[in-house]
Parts: C-alpha cells; sequence; structure tokens
C-alpha cells in the first residue's frame, strides 16, 4: 500500500541543520528536474511582483523571500516540514516507532518544487502551489506529471494506491486506475451529499492515519481498503474504469456535530 498526499500548503521551517541533501532524497532521478523549478523558483521570488507571480498574499513576504536561498535553508524530515489540518490528524509524531517506520516507506508527497518525496526526506520548508507556472518551466503539473510518472512506475507496482490528494495535486501524476483508489469525503444532511474541504482534509489526514496504525495486514484490494475504512466511517466504493480510479466515498454525519469534534481534536 502507498497512500498519496498532496503537501501543505502552510509549512514549519526548520530552525537549524543542513541544508538539502541532494543524492539522499528519494527518486534521485527526478533532481535534475527540482534543480530546474528551484532555480526558477529562486528567481521569480527575487522579482518585486513576486507575490503577484507566486500567486499569494503580503502575509507570506517571508515565505517568498525564503525561496531566494532554498540551497541554503536548513532542512528537516518531510513529515515536520508539512503541518496543517490533514498533517495534524495523521499525527506522525504521536504514531509508535514502529508505526513511524511504515509511515516513512508508505507515504508519498506530490510535491511542486520536489516532485514526489518520502517522509523521511529532508527538505526546506519553500513556497510553491502546483497550480503555478515559471519561466522556463511552465504550469508545474504539466512539467511534473512524465517526469513523476516514469519515477514512481517501478514503486508504485504492484501497490494499492490510496491517493488523498487534491485535484491540483492529482494533476501532476496519473497512476494506474486499476490499482488507485481516489479518497472522497462528503457530509450528508437529509440524504443530501455535499463536498466539504476543510473536513476532507482532516478526514484524508484521519484515514492515512488508521491505515498506518491499524493492527493487520495493509490492504492490497480496493474491497479490502473498504473494510479497513468501515472500522472508523460509513463509506462506499465506487468501481473504476479503464481510464478512472476507483473512489472511495467516506460519508461523515452531521457536519456541525463533525464541526465541534473538530474542535476538540484542535483544542480549540
Amino acid at each position: 500500500m502507498l497512500i498519496l498526499l498532496p503537501p501543505s500548503e502552510g509549512k514549519t521551517p526548520a530552525v537549524r541543520g543542513s541544508a538539502v541533501d541532494w543524492p539522499s532524497l528519494s527518486f534521485p532521478e527526478l533532481n535534475t528536474y527540482r534543480a530546474k523549478v528551484l532555480e526558477a523558483l529562486g528567481t521569480v521570488s527575487a522579482h518585486e511582483d513576486a507575490l503577484a507571480l507566486l500567486g499569494v498574499g503580503a502575509s507570506l513576504q517571508d515565505d517568498v523571500e525564503r525561496n531566494t536561498r532554498l540551497h541554503a535553508e536548513p532542512a528537516a524530515p518531510a513529515h515536520q516540514i508539512y503541518s496543517g489540518v490533514l498533517y495534524d490528524a495523521l499525527g506522525y509524531k504521536t504514531l509508535t516507532p514502529a508505526q513511524r517506520r511504515k509511515a516513512d516507506v508508505s507515504v508519498l508527497v506530490i510535491s511542486a518544487l520536489w516532485g514526489a518525496i518520502r517522509f523521511a526526506d529532508s527538505v526546506p520548508a519553500y513556497r510553491l502551489s502546483m497550480g503555478t507556472a515559471l519561466p522556463d518551466v511552465g504550469r508545474l503539473a504539466s512539467f511534473w506529471k512524465p517526469q513523476i510518472s516514469a519515477a514512481l512506475a517501478e514503486s508504485a507496482s504492484g501497490h494499492l494506491l490510496v491517493d488523498c490528494r487534491s485535484s491540483t495535486y492529482a494533476a501532476a501524476w496519473t497512476p494506474p486506475p486499476a490499482q488507485t483508489v481516489a479518497v472522497n469525503v462528503f457530509t450528508e444532511v437529509n440524504g443530501v451529499r455535499k463536498v466539504v474541504s476543510h473536513f476532507a482534509k482532516h478526514t484524508r489526514g484521519e484515514l492515512a492515519r488508521h491505515l498506518l496504525a491499524r493492527r493487520g495486514n495493509a490492504p492490497l484490494t480496493p474491497g479490502q481498503l473498504l473494510k479497513a475504512t468501515r472500522e472508523k466511517w460509513d463509506a462506499e466504493l465506487v468501481d473504476g474504469s479503464v481510464r478512472k480510479p476507483h473512489a472511495l466515498n467516506i460519508i461523515l454525519p452531521n457536519p456541525v456535530a463533525q464541526t465541534v469534534a473538530l474542535s476538540v481534536h484542535n483544542g480549540s
């Protein structure tokens, strides 16, 4: 089983440590492309209109300035750098050592800067979305798609792929549909279903944690994934096709109850 995650928009910079060690990153065949994106990002981030070019607000000025010195910025494992709703719900720090080892090999983060990395890969904090277009690189999802497809072909072979990515990051790699299950999250009130992005991120993080922490073998088929998911949630499986992956639909109860539960989880 491989769990595909998007990066978080917000990131927690490493306070100290060495800069990124390129040869140590997973999928080193992507390093040439990573370097090209990093150079283009540094150039754009130094531009006087950097915030507009990167599509971010003035509150992220420090993040954009950091983009200009990523070669020298301290790096830390990806599970420390990425933060936010999904990653808080996954709770890497509170996993057991054995569960962390499982996460380090089972989780793949599809990144606008790095292409694809594993949880244990050390990288600096950066600000870049997969929906961005960079000079001499173009739209990042289009740039990365053939590179990630080639790099992950062997690693993905024979695995069930649990796709928890947002649509922006799903555009950067289309894994084999027959072995892929896209995770969707809905709330349902009076028989009417609605997609809610905040709860979706949180629930996908909880699902990733459940799959890493539960006892027994990892699911090998979409049907086994449905069974594992139903240990905690109401869920259904929609079969895929030649071109379309399977869909795991998690159905949450009343969104008011979810808001209360999420507030308790976050300690607010």
